[in-house]
């Protein structure tokens, strides 16, 4: 139930996302390697999380893969109001590749100033029927 482990991760996240973040020099991958970090102790027996994986031109950044399904994570920061239909299409042509009709696209909000009761959500999608759940952050 990846949207089970995505709303663990959301407290997670809003809880301790600061300590974390400022550990790296990096602070865009500190979100990408937290979170699958986080996946990986989920699945350390039974799956494995593949980190960009190659599809086509396009990196996917996360797939899950367990018990013979796979499981496309698109992550993003967000950085402006097209963040969200660039990584529609983007994780679309993704479950394309993979030949699934699932997918989740988690964006992560860095603007200091927003509220986490505003980044903190979850909801559904159709992109070019295809089913997307987007996870704030």
């Amino acid at each position: 139930d990846i949207d089970f482990l995505l709303r663990d991760f959301q407290q997670f996240w809003r809880e301790n996302s600061e300590i974390w973040v400022e550990r790296y020099f990096y602070k865009e991958a500190a979100p990408h390697l937290i979170l699958q970090a986080f996946l990986q102790r989920v699945v350390n027996g039974g799956g494995e999380i593949i980190r960009e994986m190659a599809i086509g031109a396009k990196r996917e950044d996360l797939c899950l893969v367990y018990d013979g399904h796979k499981y496309p994570i698109e992550l993003k920061i967000y950085r402006n109001k097209n963040t969200y239909a660039d990584g529609l299409k983007q994780t679309a042509e993704y479950m394309d590749k993979f030949g699934v009709n699932d997918g989740w696209l988690v964006v992560f909000n860095r603007a200091p100033k927003k509220s986490w009761r505003d980044k903190i959500f979850m909801r559904r999608e159709i992109y070019d029927g295809k089913n997307i759940t987007i996870a704030g952050m």
